[in-house]
């Protein structure tokens, strides 16, 4: 594993001799736009290992994505070789449906110091809730940015992650504006404790994950990317563009529907991602 052949991998060739907090932001942008959140291998009939190793290969060798304990356990790594202070953290993500947060961990995260100021970096995530710069790890201050405003709240030692929404645009849908919450509209998005976490922490979630017939990971393929002014997102057979603040306040979202062949090539077009084996959507 070298870090020059991840640099290639994420088309980062700028300096990186600082572990400053510019040249993290710069990597990190690159990252999130080079390397998918996907968890196509559960849908191929391969399996997901969590050793450095097979993720380095999988992510920057084959070209392909992963799920947030590969895609943010390769950026520790990478910021452990630029010489930056870097620890894994575990969270607990929101789940809608049932309106509480999960209550085993079920993501992972990490934390910068730079200069004595702690920052959240999380590549993980994937589609309208990934971050595209580091966020200062500070209670109740809005950090703006272009998915929207997001903030931590801390609670007697427990940090809850959020996001401000904007409202969506859906052409194709003649009252486009009615699924979606009144601007100001708080996402949750998960908590977490600032407990340092070693990957071998992650390695029953990783097999949980993978064998868990009712998590949402098993019920959906899920390929999303970010772009330069929003992110691609493959789920199921539905392609989707976001793009942000189309006009003030509003994002716009374009749909279509795939062919099992439109699948494989819009992986291909998109996602710059070829499969080894066969995805069943």
């Amino acid at each position: 594993m070298n870090i020059e052949e991840y640099f290639a991998r994420i088309s980062y060739n700028e300096s990186h001799k600082d572990a400053d907090l510019q040249t993290l932001t710069v990597i990190f942008q690159h990252h999130i736009q080079a390397i998918p959140f996907e968890n196509l291998s559960m849908h191929c009939g391969e399996t997901i290992e969590l050793d450095l190793q097979s993720t380095y290969d999988k992510i920057v060798r084959k070209k392909r994505g992963g799920w947030c304990l590969e895609i943010n356990h390769l950026l520790f790594w990478a910021l452990q070789e630029l010489g930056y202070d870097v620890c894994i953290l575990g969270g607990n993500s929101y789940d809608p449906a049932e309106q509480a947060y999960t209550t085993e961990i079920n993501h992972i995260l990490l934390k910068v110091v730079i200069k004595g100021n702690s920052y959240i970096v999380d590549a993980g995530f994937g589609g309208a809730y990934q971050m595209w710069q580091p966020l200062m790890l500070i209670s109740g201050k809005d950090q703006p940015q272009m998915p929207g405003i997001f903030r931590f709240m801390e609670d007697n030692g427990s940090w809850y992650f959020e996001k401000v929404k904007r409202k969506h645009y859906i052409p194709e849908q003649s009252d486009s504006f009615t699924d979606t919450p009144e601007l100001g509209n708080i996402r949750k998005i998960y908590t977490f404790t600032l407990e340092p976490r070693h990957i071998t922490d992650f390695q029953e979630l990783n097999t949980y994950l993978q064998l868990s017939p009712d998590n949402i990971l098993q019920k959906k393929s899920i390929c999303t990317l970010q772009t330069t002014g929003g992110f691609y997102a493959l789920v199921g057979w539905t392609f989707s563009e976001m793009k942000y603040n189309y006009t003030e306040g509003v994002d716009l979202v374009q749909n279509t529907t795939l062919t099992d062949e439109e699948v494989e090539k819009m992986l291909k077009d998109k996602f710059n991602i070829v499969l080894e084996n066969k995805l069943i959507p």
